[in-house]
């Protein structure tokens, strides 16, 4: 196991997959070893058609949790073995549409104001004014801001670099914030507990995922909304806030870092004024009910 994982953690190297891509990936073939406890090189088509049957009746994944399994799998069977089996073309995830969780701009406030540790607080507001993912926040360094053009320079999904409008409020914030740890590289610094206090040194390395998302979630239930809401939230609501202000489609593409704007289009079902425009005839047809 050692040698094949080692041999298709190379093949996705050659291939130009990222680091995370290459750990989910292998993660996707260790846990079909485990299903079927022994070596994936020594696994059947028809164990691995059983293994498929069984994560969509009996686990029930979620259509991403699917495709990254399938994905893996393939990867490995076609690029390292150099296995054609049928079921591998033919096994698809089952189709979804589902419409992202958004918050009010007011619930925005609300939930960052009640994030106690202001590494944290910072980097999660930085989030959500700038459109980022979770770790195009959290691996921010001093050399992504560009005050004098008033852009943070992402390095971002896919090796896709982009430049994203800086708020002047961010700005000021993420400059009066830096004083409190001048860390020569990054922007937000992992904090350090010491009893029921935290500092940041310098030298740390940057917020991890695990710590940004428990502190979004620890502020977001003290807000008592019943919406499920998590960190990406907030990029789903930057995105629908700036659509109902006004600003153009293809720069709230750009700002994203979307490829299609077919992606970017699915904001337009979640602004106020789409829902508005229904409001009127649906409360004229229900008056007499």
């Amino acid at each position: 196991m050692t040698q094949l994982r080692q041999r298709m953690i190379e093949d996705m190297q050659l291939r130009g997959y990222s680091a995370r891509t290459q750990e989910a990936y292998a993660r996707a073939v260790r846990q079909l070893a485990e299903y079927v406890h022994r070596s994936p090189d020594q696994v059947t088509e028809e164990e691995l058609r059983r293994y498929f049957l069984y994560l969509a009746n009996e686990k029930k994944f979620a259509r991403p949790t699917t495709t990254i399994a399938l994905c893996g799998i393939k990867f490995f069977y076609e690029h390292t073995l150099h296995r054609d089996w049928p079921t591998l073309r033919f096994v698809r995830p089952p189709h979804e549409f589902k419409l992202p969780v958004v918050l009010s701009r007011e619930e925005v406030r609300l939930a960052l104001s009640h994030v106690r540790i202001p590494v944290y607080r910072t980097c999660l507001t930085t989030i959500y004014s700038c459109g980022l993912r979770l770790l195009e926040g959290a691996r921010l360094q001093v050399a992504d801001v560009d005050s004098a053009r008033m852009v943070l320079h992402i390095h971002g999904k896919g090796k896709r670099d982009r430049y994203v409008p800086l708020p002047e409020r961010t700005l000021d914030m993420l400059r009066q914030f830096w004083k409190t740890h001048r860390s020569p590289q990054w922007l937000f610094p992992a904090p350090t507990r010491h009893g029921v206090g935290w500092s940041v040194a310098h030298n740390a390395g940057p917020v991890t995922r695990s710590s940004l998302q428990s502190a979004f979630y620890r502020a977001w239930k003290k807000t008592g909304s019943a919406k499920r809401a998590h960190v990406h939230t907030l990029r789903h609501s930057y995105a629908t806030h700036l659509m109902e202000a006004g600003v153009h489609l293809r720069l709230i593409q750009d700002n994203l870092g979307h490829g299609s704007p077919k992606t970017t289009a699915i904001y337009t079902h979640l602004t106020q004024q789409v829902r508005d425009t229904q409001t009127d005839p649906l409360n004229e047809l229900m008056k007499d009910l």
